[in-house]
């Protein structure tokens, strides 16, 4: 094994790394938003502080790597895919800060009809799902399962989109939701975000495995 592999191999743990950490959090802030838990938001807040240090040191990583090593072909393309990958990480782990926060400020249960007709909870275990598949691609480049993604970003847009109407609802028959309802749909739009950002990482590692880039396209090529 050549120095630029094993500098590869720990470059790929480290990537692995941040999305349990961040996949992590989304699960904390999916328990923390539901049942207002302003100790496990705090937690989440604290542990944010690790996702920028390691994003930091993977940033860093990769410019070493580029600078020392000049790889090139599927290495090159490898190092790129994580440097997009850590950057969409980061900014999922700044949605959790986010979502976190609102339970610290509200700390009061948001009505549970509320909930229920949102399909908020759907849509945090649609994230989950999407960030562990991603993960399990990255780790085995497997292009068929990081393709999956795409139809379970649709059901998070599906979602976002429905969400003013089923609020607006809400609040035509109960004035009082007003505040409860304006955080749940700002976590909706956060979650709708955290879907993009998965499936920019899927888009960067179907370009280092397949060196084809899908930016742009049709999503029937992206199926293809």
């Amino acid at each position: 094994m050549t120095n630029l592999d094993i500098e590869l191999k720990l470059l790929k743990e480290a990537i692995i790394e941040m999305t349990d950490l961040v996949t992590n959090q989304v699960v904390n802030a999916n328990e923390a938003f539901l049942s207002m838990d302003t100790d496990l938001a705090y937690e989440i807040q604290h542990n944010e502080q690790k996702i920028n240090a390691l994003e930091l040191s993977i940033d860093r990583d990769c410019e070493h790597i580029l600078a020392l090593f000049n790889p090139v072909a599927s290495d090159l393309r490898f190092v790129l895919a994580v440097l997009k990958s850590n950057a969409d990480l980061e900014r999922i782990g700044d949605y959790t800060y986010a979502i976190a926060g609102y339970v610290i400020e509200h700390n009061k249960s948001i009505n549970k009809e509320l909930i229920e007709a949102s399909q908020i909870i759907a849509m945090f275990d649609t994230a989950i799902s999407m960030l562990r598949d991603i993960k399990i691609a990255f780790e085995t480049e497997d292009v068929k399962l990081a393709k999956k993604v795409y139809r379970k970003d649709a059901d998070l847009n599906m979602i976002n989109k429905q969400a003013a109407d089923i609020i607006s609802k809400f609040l035509e028959k109960d004035g009082t939701l007003t505040t409860e309802a304006l955080y749940l749909f700002s976590t909706i739009r956060k979650l709708e975000r955290v879907g993009d950002h998965v499936k920019n990482m899927v888009e960067v590692l179907i370009f280092y495995v397949k060196a084809k880039v899908l930016k742009h396209k049709d999503i029937k090529d992206k199926k293809k």
